[in-house]
């Protein structure tokens, strides 16, 4: 358990360390970071890395000596996961509204003018790309037990995809719209899956551009100008 925090935060450390220091941001960022990924993710696919190959790790059985396949169990990972996300959720509004996080939001408007004024935004953007590596590492390990398997494959840029695809359909700039894109996204997977499995994926690309297109405030951003028309 103390390894889900630390190995995630060490990884992202390190490496915002160098990639912050060296003014690396924007979309050359996000290209470097995806790169890493499906760099390790055809790491892992070897059988020689020890990790199980393309098979990964899979036969999780039991927590704690507690079997993870009773229907008691998979309740109790259900409540817990609802709980760490309240948690996460709570703690990541106490941060916006604090003076850090106003801080935050202002590298990223201005980076440089921030800068100027005298604070330094590489240890305010390596803080807190740690902290949201350490919240990823709880998620997975929150993932897996429910799954019962984990493989090289959950690290291929589709992932990314489609959690850029959650914030887009929930609602940019705000910290409830992910929740609800991922609620709604998902939602929408399953039926699709069963319905028409063929046309899930046009279906996943003709929301992003619809959204884009004509909701760039996401559904949460719908509700509320539907809240303000009403008033």
């Amino acid at each position: 358990m103390l390894f889900v925090l630390l190995v995630p935060g060490l990884l992202a450390f390190v490496f915002g360390f160098f990639a912050f220091r060296s003014r690396i941001k924007g979309v050359y960022f996000s290209i470097i970071t995806q790169a890493l990924t499906f760099a390790a993710m055809l790491l892992f696919f070897r059988n020689e890395t020890g990790f199980g190959g393309n098979n990964g790790f899979t036969d999780f059985k039991r927590i704690l000596g507690i079997p993870i396949t009773t229907p008691s169990m998979r309740v109790v990972l259900c409540v817990v996961t609802g709980l760490v996300l309240i948690a996460f959720f709570v703690m990541a509004r106490a941060i916006v509204q604090s003076k850090y996080g106003r801080v935050l939001q202002a590298i990223r408007d201005a980076e440089t003018r921030v800068m100027f004024t005298g604070y330094n935004p590489i240890a305010y953007k390596l803080s807190i790309w740690t902290l949201s590596a350490v919240m990823c590492g709880v998620a997975g390990a929150l993932y897996v037990p429910q799954v019962g398997i984990i493989n090289p494959g959950e690290m291929s840029p589709a992932a990314s995809i489609e959690i850029a695809i959650w914030a887009a359909v929930g609602g940019r700039a705000t910290l409830i719209g992910p929740i609800v894109g991922a609620f709604f996204v998902n939602g929408a997977k399953s039926w699709f899956t069963v319905a028409f499995p063929e046309f899930w994926l046009f279906f996943l690309g003709a929301l992003f551009i619809a959204v884009t297109l004509f909701l760039p405030d996401g559904l949460v951003g719908l509700v509320r100008r539907k809240k303000e028309t009403r008033t």
